[in-house]
């Protein structure tokens, strides 16, 4: 049996491992991918003014230049996911929340109530609001697999109006 502490290990692991393999793949697309639009962008803006960070500030922190950020939050500019990475650590964010808005990775499954709730929990950090959505998905996907088996599984009872026939 794992133990609990193991287990995160482990989804952590498992999350960095397809984090940078995103990232890699959408690093030698990127100039393929057409334009988003500004949803990053709007985004990216949204979560400075939220956490009161001028764009300068922003871009010193995540290492870009100002012109740069701006374009990207106008929408003029596409980040690589490099430079998304760099951003979401200079907001304080997990870069996964960015790469969704992005579209290089594909937004989380679940029941959209409870990944709300896990995201708008103000009392989370952003590491640990990915940590519970990736468990929360493990759960989830282990749960579908189990009710699969033991529907498999089941004994089939005849209808007895078949019998009679």
């Amino acid at each position: 049996m794992q133990r609990p502490t193991e287990f995160v290990r482990d989804q952590v692991t498992a999350v960095r491992a397809t984090v940078t393999t995103a990232a890699a793949e959408a690093s030698t697309v990127a100039s393929n991918v057409p334009a988003v639009g500004s949803q990053v962008g709007d985004f990216i803006r949204s979560q400075r003014s939220a956490a009161q960070v001028s764009l300068r500030e922003l871009a010193r922190a995540a290492g870009v230049s100002n012109p740069y950020l701006s374009q990207v939050e106008r929408g003029l500019r596409k980040p690589s996911a490099e430079i998304l990475a760099q951003i979401a650590r200079g907001l304080k964010i997990s870069a996964e929340t960015l790469y969704e808005q992005a579209g290089i990775l594909d937004r989380r499954s679940g029941t959209a109530g409870t990944v709300a709730a896990i995201r708008a929990d103000e009392a989370l950090s952003e590491r640990h609001k990915a940590v519970l959505l990736e468990l929360y998905e493990t759960y989830a996907r282990e749960h579908a697999a189990q009710l699969v088996r033991e529907q498999a599984a089941a004994p089939t009872t005849p209808n007895p109006q078949e019998e009679t026939a």
